[in-house]
């Protein structure tokens, strides 16, 4: 089983902020180069230089005028970043303070993306104003004001559809809680009191996928952290997803990636 740093966030010294900035220099200067996981999120603006970082699995290639936004639990590595030039944001989940950033939060995207040069000024504007206060001694309310203005300056790619939506932010949430023990989109449709044609309409319109898609994917993520970063075992990670028989959830991690569990979690050691 591959080691895992741990991260918890703490306000950086003489000041009680819930909001850090640090430019890359920092970062090298505390990355150890192997896998990490934080209870904080991490947004990254790179201003210069080329690298990678390793997200959930998927490897994100940084550039200038790229954000790299990791999300609290999950598993990342940052590759060959000397080169970066940049600033990184970390802030404690409970941090935004308007509806639409909490719910950017609470469920928006993960990854990398480009911005366009307009975006990109605005972006280095507010980053500069959060940079000073974050370093005000004993404040906390202007950063958490001043990294909502910086997440909605951001829009993420395909933010507007995932906040538009009620139903599915309702339909995001209950997958959350519940995706361990149920599978069917059924379960949820019942929970939440719309129809499971619905949940499927309102689901592919925010995100392109049916509900169906959208639970599996989220218990397929799951089940590959647990084999490649917790090392259980196929039928142990089965069990711990509600699966009753090894078969059922060996069938259904073939079906979404085209190898064993047993097989995969070897080649992701």
């Amino acid at each position: 089983m591959t080691t895992i740093r741990q991260m918890t966030y703490r306000p950086a010294r003489d000041t009680a902020a819930p909001v850090e900035v640090m430019s890359f220099a920092t970062l090298r200067a505390r990355n150890d180069g192997g896998l990490q996981r934080a209870d904080f999120h991490v947004l990254a603006f790179v201003r210069g230089g080329r690298g990678e970082v390793s997200i959930d699995f998927a490897t994100h290639a940084l550039a200038s005028r790229v954000v790299a936004w990791i999300r609290p639990g999950v598993v990342h590595r940052w590759n060959d970043v000397e080169r970066i030039t940049g600033d990184l944001v970390l802030f404690e989940p409970t941090v935004p303070v308007t509806p639409l950033t909490r719910d950017l939060v609470a469920g928006g995207p993960a990854g990398c993306w480009p911005v366009d040069g307009p975006t990109w000024r605005l972006l280095t504007a507010a980053l500069s104003h959060l940079r000073l206060e974050s370093k005000a001694a004993g404040d906390r309310e202007l950063p958490a004001l001043l990294v909502s203005a910086l997440l909605l300056r951001l829009n993420p790619p395909s933010s507007a559809a995932l906040t538009a939506h009620e139903t599915f932010r309702q339909f995001r949430d209950a997958v959350e809680a519940d995706f361990r023990t149920h599978h069917d989109v059924g379960h949820y449709a019942r929970t939440l009191g719309w129809s499971a044609r619905t949940l499927s309409r309102t689901c592919r319109a925010a995100t392109g996928r049916t509900a169906k898609q959208f639970l599996a994917e989220r218990l397929l993520l799951e089940a590959k952290r647990l084999l490649a970063h917790d090392g259980l075992s196929p039928s142990r990670c089965g069990q711990r997803l509600g699966f009753a028989d090894p078969s059922n959830f060996s069938a259904f991690f073939v079906h979404g990636t085209g190898q064993r569990p047993g097989a995969w979690q070897e080649a992701n050691r």
